[in-house]
C-alpha cells in the first residue's frame, strides 16, 4: 500500500518537503518526534549505534516508503535516520495525522494494514538474521525478494547496502556473490541479481 492509499487528502496536502544530502541525519535517537516521513526519492537508513560504535541497520527506506510510524505514538525517536543518498522526504505532522485517525476510522484501519505488513517484513528479516551461513542467508534473501518471474531481485541500493541489511560484512557478501556466480547459481546484472538454478 502506498502513502496515498491511507493518508487522508487534507493531511497529504499539508506535507512539507525537506532535502537531505547523503550522510545527513533526518533525526536522531532521543529527539522528540514531529511526525511521519514519506521518502519521495533517495534512500534513508534507520540505524542504532552500540557503545562500541557498531551500527545496526533496522530498515532501509526507499522511494514511497514511510518512516517513523511508531514515533507517532512515542515521546522520542528510537533510532537515527540517516540519508544514504541525496534524498527528499515529506513530513506529515504528528498532530495532523493523529487528528485524522480520530476523525476517520478507515484511515486508521488502512494505517494498521501498513503496519501489519511491516511486521511481516520484520519477521522475515529476523528469520534471515538467524541463518548462520552467509550463502544460505543470501539464498533466503533472493528467494523471498524475487520479482514476478520468480528469479530476478532488483537491489534497493548498492551491494554494500545489501550487506548491511543482511547483517554481513561487505567483504563476506562480495565473496559469497562471487562464489555463487562462479558456480552458476546466480547471474549478477546491473542493479539486479538473477537466480539461474
Amino acid at each position: 500500500m502506498s502513502q496515498q492509499d491511507w493518508l487522508p487528502p487534507a493531511v497529504r496536502a499539508s506535507g512539507v518537503e525537506r532535502r537531505l544530502k547523503a550522510g545527513q541525519a533526518l533525526f536522531r535517537m532521543g529527539q522528540s518526534p514531529v511526525g511521519l516521513y514519506e521518502l519521495v526519492s533517495g534512500s534513508v537508513r534507520l540505524v542504532r549505534v552500540d557503545s562500541s560504535g557498531r551500527e545496526a541497520v533496522l530498515f532501509t527506506a526507499g522511494a514511497g516508503d514511510t518512516i517513523a510510524e511508531a514515533s507517532l505514538f512515542s515521546s522520542s525517536y528510537h533510532c537515527d535516520a540517516i540519508a544514504t543518498t541525496n534524498s527528499v522526504v515529506r513530513l506529515y505532522s504528528k498532530p495532523a495525522i493523529i487528528a485524522a485517525f480520530e476523525r476517520d476510522p478507515k484511515a486508521s484501519q488502512a494505517f494498521m494494514a501498513v503496519l501489519a505488513r511491516r511486521i511481516m517484513n520484520l519477521r522475515t528479516r529476523l528469520e534471515q538474521r538467524n541463518i548462520h551461513s552467509a550463502r544460505d542467508r543470501v539464498r533466503h534473501f533472493l528467494t523471498v525478494n524475487a520479482g514476478a518471474d520468480g528469479r530476478t531481485v532488483v537491489l534497493p541500493g548498492t551491494v554494500k547496502d545489501l550487506a548491511a541489511d543482511l547483517g554481513l560484512s561487505h567483504e563476506a557478501l562480495y565473496r559469497t556473490l562471487s562464489e555463487m556466480a562462479a558456480e552458476g547459481e546466480i547471474e549478477r546484472l546491473k542493479g539486479r541479481i538473477r537466480l539461474t538454478s
